[in-house]
């Protein structure tokens, strides 16, 4: 099983510890090997650093940030490695203003679970939690755990 996580780019801190438990249910109950997640926020870093430390009990486990283009900047990776993306095929021949969306839609197509953290009804991760829910997807919104 596959995972994907779309979440808002302010995303308090504490919603930490409800993103590690989640995910730690995913993969002991549900058999979730697989998580992809963007890299647009402080939801994403999040979600990342959760994998990192879960990788360790779990270490069959396999996670991926899924990039809308290639960074330009050294400093553009400082909170994952290369080694930790995904260049989705077919992302390169999309304008870069719509990457983002187009990586988005991709990442709700190969997954089977989509775990958001959405507030309000406006913005990317409310739009793509919608889109998930509109395609049949298992949608697990955190911010109602809060």
């Amino acid at each position: 099983m596959v995972c994907a996580f779309f979440g808002h780019k302010d995303t308090p801190q504490a919603v930490y510890p409800i993103i590690k438990e989640n995910i730690e249910k995913l993969i002991v109950q549900e058999g979730v090997v697989r998580f992809m997640v963007g890299n647009q926020g402080a939801f994403d870093r999040m979600v990342l650093a959760v994998l990192r430390e879960l990788k360790q009990f779990y270490p069959y486990i396999v996670f991926e940030v899924v990039l809308a283009y290639m960074p330009t900047k050294k400093q553009e990776y400082d909170y994952f490695s290369e080694a930790e993306t995904l260049l989705p095929e077919g992302i390169e021949s999309v304008p870069k203003r719509f990457a983002i969306s187009w990586r988005n839609r991709w990442m709700v197509q190969q997954a089977q679970i989509v775990v958001c953290y959405v507030t309000h009804t406006w913005g990317g991760a409310a739009q793509f939690a919608e889109y998930a829910r509109r395609q049949g997807k298992q949608i697990i919104n955190r911010a109602n755990a809060e």
